[in-house]
């Protein structure tokens, strides 16, 4: 059977969570939230009451989108909160503050440690740009997430804010396996730097450069500098070469 795995890697694990945004105002942040979603393996958008009726096609939000017009292209606009926890079980506000009577409030990534054995289905609820979530959506909430921050200014963009949630629930969900980095075929390997050190201390010490009785430590700082440089083979061979014709010209 052929492999049919994409190149770009292993496919992103289900996609169980529903992102939420509550009258958002600016096309922009629709588009940064759909795009922090993508990178995150995430699909599911809902606006709840958007203030553009046209927002998911607005230029401004396929321009912040990016390479994550699918996700605009399959998400729903709804009328109130209620229609869009449809389908969930366990629905996530986020907040600044703690809300009187409301549900309790956490750092997302210690309530995420246990919602992620559970069986829900995750609604992560956000609100208006300039007002936050007004307390009736809140009080819809099981619990409310509030992302730790300096004290003094804890303003974040929506944008800023669905990357954080989004990235932290992945990590809680196991995250993505790190792809192994395939080896430059080009770069030089240790037999060959070892050559080309061998092959310029003769050539140091033919200039009188080096003095073997009194080496110090001028060839593993070479070595060093080598090792940092990340040499493809053919820069071992041209280096090698001006070492050659040094010795010759000497």
């Amino acid at each position: 059977m052929p492999d049919t795995t994409p190149a770009h890697g292993p496919a992103a694990p289900p996609d169980t969570t529903r992102f939420v945004l509550v009258q958002p105002s600016h096309a922009g942040n629709v588009g940064a939230a759909a795009r922090a979603m993508k990178v995150m393996g995430f699909t599911d958008l809902v606006l709840v009451a958007p203030r553009l009726a046209d927002v998911l096609t607005q230029p401004e939000t396929l321009a912040r989108a990016s390479s994550a017009a699918d996700v605009l292209a399959g998400a729903r606009v709804v009328t109130t909160l209620a229609e869009a926890l449809q389908g969930t079980t366990w629905a996530c506000a986020t907040a600044m503050t703690p809300r009187d009577f409301g549900p309790p409030t956490h750092a997302p990534r210690e309530h995420f440690a246990a919602l992620a054995a559970g069986p829900h289905r995750v609604a992560l609820v956000f609100g208006p740009e300039r007002t936050g979530l007004a307390n009736d959506d809140v009080y819809r909430c099981h619990a409310c997430l509030s992302i730790p921050t300096d004290p003094a200014y804890g303003s974040l963009n929506l944008g800023q804010a669905v990357q954080l949630i989004a990235y932290d629930w992945r990590q809680a969900l196991g995250g993505f396996a790190v792809q192994a980095r395939t080896p430059d075929p080009k770069l030089a390997d240790a037999a060959a730097i070892d050559g080309l050190l061998q092959h310029w201390q003769q050539t140091l010490v033919a200039i009188d450069f080096l003095d073997p009785a009194a080496p110090k430590k001028l060839m593993p700082r070479l070595h060093q500098l080598l090792n940092r440089a990340q040499l493809t083979r053919e820069e071992v061979h041209i280096l090698r070469g001006v070492a050659r014709a040094v010795v010759e010209r000497r």
